[in-house]
């Protein structure tokens, strides 16, 4: 196989390794690592610690993007894989691991099963149409990213407790619906993770975030 740079010549490809050492791809590989930990915690029913995962899968891929924008000297193909990679990654974070927060709050219960493979199949849709069409305009997503499903979900997540955990689980997977819903929409959306001033928001969110489920896990 053989790939073009962003110079349209042909050359052999990197050693598959090789990629990995990428700032942006160490980042999002940073991401992968949160996700692991969010999808543990989840399994073992410690929610908080799951949430701060979550929160910080977020982070990193908001970093990724930055750092390849400012980087120098990336190759065409650096940059393919860094976006196949993204996308792989994202599918698990946002698509697999929402789907399985739902699942898991819920006991397992046969009747989460539909609204979880609702989430997790509006998450690929959304992923596929996205990298069949890119931005809407050249700005703008056509549905809601769906790296919002987890900041949603975190702060969504606070209010457990408040209510029994029955009634909660029901909030979840109607929040859960809805942001499907919302993912395979047709409503514009700006693309947040692009300017340094929402970095820095997502920044000090997620930092919030990591302070108050940590304090609940004390």
């Amino acid at each position: 196989m053989i790939i073009k740079d962003s110079d349209s010549q042909e050359k052999q490809p990197n050693s598959i390794i090789s990629y990995v050492w990428d700032l942006p791809n160490i980042c999002s590989l940073a991401g992968l690592a949160c996700t692991l930990s969010a999808l543990y915690f989840i399994a073992l029913g410690i929610y908080p610690a799951a949430m701060i995962g979550m929160i910080w899968a977020v982070a990193f891929d908001w970093a990724d993007g930055l750092v390849a924008r400012r980087m120098k000297g990336r190759t065409g193909s650096d940059r393919l894989f860094g976006g196949q990679l993204d996308v792989l990654i994202d599918i698990i974070s946002y698509g697999v691991t929402p789907a399985m927060l739902l699942l898991s709050y819920g006991e397992f219960d046969p009747i989460f099963l539909p609204g979880a493979f609702l989430m997790l199949a509006a998450g690929v849709i959304r992923l596929s149409y996205f990298s069949t069409f890119g931005l809407s305009g050249g700005s703008k997503y056509t549905g809601l990213a769906i790296d919002n499903n987890n900041i949603a979900l975190v702060f969504i997540f606070l209010f457990e407790g408040l209510v029994s955990s029955g009634s909660f689980s029901m909030v979840l997977y109607a929040s859960g619906l809805g942001l499907a819903a919302l993912n395979v929409s047709q409503i514009k959306t700006p693309k947040l993770s692009g300017k340094p001033i929402n970095v820095v928001l997502l920044a000090s969110y997620t930092l919030v975030m990591t302070a108050i489920y940590g304090w609940k896990l004390l």
